[in-house]
């Protein structure tokens, strides 16, 4: 299959004018004048580039609507051109050469100078390119740094940093990106506009370059006399005399890709407020004029502006503002729809309501920014979307997936169709897809979880939910999810302290994993700890502000624990973020009941199942839902729509105790005491030790031994018997005297009201 070939251009980072001071009147070519890290300098610089309004041409390295594809390792620094066939010449000496396509597929480039030969700073360029493509990263920085020593080259530096980011020496690449480099170079440097013009990218920084008497340049090979490099004092201070401070900028004030890198580094080694420092509490080209969703990606890579935005917004998060994190989040997906990072981080964080993410991904510029791609990511943004709303587009975006776009075996688009059932708790055949996923790819970090789940739900699957902790542990002891899975395990064995400590390390080691902040409170109650569920709970839904699911929780604690206004407050909390839920409309089903509103509540369980389109989900999961729905028909006395519901329950499941017992009560209310007694032993047959059935059995053999055998009690039936006794009353009333003379030993407090038995 082709790829996509490389740039045109030639890879280096384009010097830059001088910087003006934003802080001090004094010049910026002095670096000790504003030791700042802030991005405020680079800002200004670049604002004073503007083409329109100054004579100074704007830097393309302080461009933040470029992305580093200029910079990309992946073809040699070398303009295009045309070389002899040799088996002795590197691979990577050609231009063209990409690793995914075949030979045969070669395009023939216009031939220039076949004598022109490479310069020993091109070779070990070179060959730094390829110990990186290589993974020899230890090789790279090696002959990088013998590069650097040479040239002093900016974009040298760059990749010297980008070397040592790779090899976890985030402290020596910090200090390199902070290190002063003069701002002009010692031959002028032609402008790189990121394929737009290559007419001149035939020679790099500092590169000696001529004329032949044909015209076409050719590099001359360069003088390998050391350049001196610029001492660095105690954390990058410098200590230079004023002197020789002229002409001198910071790597991370020169180009935004060494900015962003930099505060890589500070993330890498903990210090966030640094970091934070180096790209400025807010995106500090929001107001320059030059960006916004409609300002178009000048190369067609990913904005350094919208990485900046998403790392800002992780820092955020370490910062514990959750708040200002989404804020950037958000900012940095508008900047550019292609920013994953930043999708990712508001889905999976649940940072949005399901109708503000809808709303969110339905709104962004696709077309704007990538108009013969925009209708793709828009559908593989919208099929993550949570599947509580919209369940008819959600459809249609996973069958254009794979009927329009052919993935069908894509492990995303199967991602979709396993949350999807998931969400309709079909646990059998959400396993079935998500076992499917992990055959095609061996970790899937959205997969994972729901495979847990469903092996957790799945009781015959406990056994090999053992088996893949196990594995996880061995593969992939790093992975906060292989923890979890640890956790689970314990959790369906009921051993709570166990897996609350797997759930207490995974959150540790990824504290924005919400599954297992939910287990770890699940641990406390169904251990019946409520008070401390309620605790973590709440601490899970402080996190997690877009997710329904701590504050539900939450409430069905509070229940427990019969608080019922704080049970109120938490599911219309819950039900203000999501509204399509059935787990909740059943929730507050139940708080309506709690209040005697009998006709709300069966309102709300007949929503509960018709939101759970239970015809298209695992009927089982709804049973209790059904027998609430007929429960409170029954305090209606509505016993028909009550007897349909519990019938409903025993079709689902036969052996249904509840079920069978609440059937029994209405046939008993219905005075069909033989039915019910029948009802009632079934029920206690499978609960023998129930004391509401035995005394609800007990009520119905006295009333069907009391009333339900006329003719066996007296001659004629029922109403015969109530003749005599009203012929018996007659009689009393008529001699009220003599019958008390006639027996003077009875009782006087019984009255004739006594005898009245109808």
């Amino acid at each position: 299959m082709a790829s996509t070939p490389p740039p045109l251009s030639s890879f280096a980072i384009p010097a830059v004018t001088r910087l003006p001071s934003a802080t001090t009147s004094r010049n910026r070519s002095s670096i000790t004048s504003s030791f700042s890290f802030g991005p405020q300098p680079m800002i200004s610089s670049f604002a004073a580039g503007d083409i329109s309004t100054s004579s100074i041409p704007r830097p393309l390295a302080l461009d933040p609507n470029r992305s580093m594809l200029p910079s990309s390792p992946r073809a040699s620094p070398r303009r295009q051109r045309k070389l002899k066939e040799s088996s002795s010449r590197h691979p990577l000496a050609n231009d063209t050469m990409d690793v995914f396509r075949d030979l045969d597929a070669e395009q023939d480039f216009e031939d220039e100078d076949e004598d022109a030969e490479w310069g020993v700073v091109d070779r070990m360029r070179l060959w730094r390119h390829d110990a990186l493509m290589q993974h020899l990263y230890e090789t790279a920085a090696f002959w990088g740094d013998k590069i650097l020593s040479w040239t002093n080259d900016p974009n040298d530096a760059f990749w010297l940093a980008q070397t040592y980011f790779m090899t976890h020496q985030y402290s020596r690449a910090e200090r390199l990106l902070t290190r002063p480099f003069p701002t002009k170079s010692q031959a002028a440097e032609p402008p790189y506009l990121n394929g737009l013009d290559h007419s001149m990218a035939g020679s790099s920084a500092g590169r000696p370059f001529s004329l032949d008497n044909k015209g076409k340049g050719k590099e001359t090979q360069p003088q390998l006399e050391p350049s001196s490099r610029l001492p660095m004092g105690p954390a990058g201070l410098i200590k230079l005399p004023d002197a020789l401070q002229e002409n001198l900028s910071r790597l991370v004030d020169m180009s935004v890709a060494c900015r962003y890198l930099a505060a890589q580094c500070q993330v890498r080694q903990g210090n966030w407020s640094d970091a934070l420092e180096i790209l400025g509490e807010a995106n500090p080209f929001r107001h320059t004029g030059r960006s916004g969703a409609s300002v178009p990606n000048v190369d067609g890579g990913i904005k350094v502006e919208a990485s900046m935005c998403h790392l800002r917004g992780i820092l955020m998060l370490k910062l514990n503002r959750g708040d200002q994190a989404k804020l950037c989040f958000t900012e940095a997906l508008t900047l550019d729809v292609k920013c994953y990072d930043a999708f990712s981080q508001l889905i999976s964080g649940e940072m949005m309501t399901p109708e503000e993410e809808w709303e969110f991904v339905q709104g962004l510029a696709y077309r704007e920014q990538t108009k013969e791609d925009a209708d793709f990511i828009q559908l593989i943004y919208t099929s993550r979307l949570r599947k509580y709303r919209h369940a008819e587009e959600q459809t249609l975006t996973r069958r254009r997936l794979v009927e329009d776009f052919k993935l069908p075996d894509n492990p995303d688009v199967l991602y979709s169709f396993a949350d999807a059932l998931f969400t309709q708790l079909r646990w059998a055949d959400c396993f079935v897809i998500t076992s499917r996923i992990l055959d095609l790819v061996a970790f899937h970090d959205a997969t994972m979880p729901l495979h847990i789940a469903c092996m957790y739900h799945l009781s015959y699957l406990h056994s090999k939910l053992f088996v893949l902790a196990h594995e996880l542990v061995e593969r992939e002891p790093e992975n906060p999810i292989s923890w979890y899975a640890v956790g689970v395990y314990y959790l369906s064995s009921n051993k709570w302290s166990q897996a609350r400590q797997y759930f207490s390390k995974t959150s540790l080691m990824d504290p924005r994993f919400g599954p297992a902040w939910i287990a770890f409170a699940h641990t406390f109650a169904l251990e019946g700890e409520h008070d401390h569920a309620v605790t973590a709970y709440s601490t899970c839904a402080r996190m997690f502000v877009g997710s329904h699911l701590p504050l539900l929780f939450v409430g069905m604690e509070q229940i427990v624990l019969s608080n019922h206004s704080l049970a109120d407050e938490a599911l219309n909390a819950a039900n203000a973020a999501c509204d399509s839920d059935p787990l909740l409309m059943n929730e507050l089903g139940v708080m309506a009941f709690t209040h005697g509103d009998f006709q709300r509540a069966a309102d709300l369980f007949q929503r509960s199942l018709d939101l759970a389109q239970v015809t298209q989900s695992s009927q089982k999961s709804w049973t209790t839902t059904y027998l609430n729905l007929g429960t409170c028909y029954r305090k209606l006395k509505d016993y028909e729509k009550a007897k349909t519901n519990y019938c409903r329950v025993l079709e689902i499941e036969p052996q249904h105790p509840q079920g069978l017992g609440f059937i029994g009560m209405v046939y008993h209310h219905l005075e069909d005491t033989d039915q019910a007694i029948v009802k009632y032993h079934e029920a206690l047959s499978v609960d023998p030790i129930n004391g509401h059935l035995i005394e609800l059995l007990n009520l119905a053999l006295e009333s069907n031994s009391a009333c339900g055998s006329w003719e066996k009690m007296y001659p004629g039936g029922e109403e015969a018997f109530r003749e005599m006794m009203a012929s018996l009353k007659n009689k009393l009333r008529q001699h009220p005297r003599r019958a008390a003379e006639a027996n003077p030993n009875d009782d006087p407090s019984r009255s004739e009201d006594s005898m009245n038995v109808s």
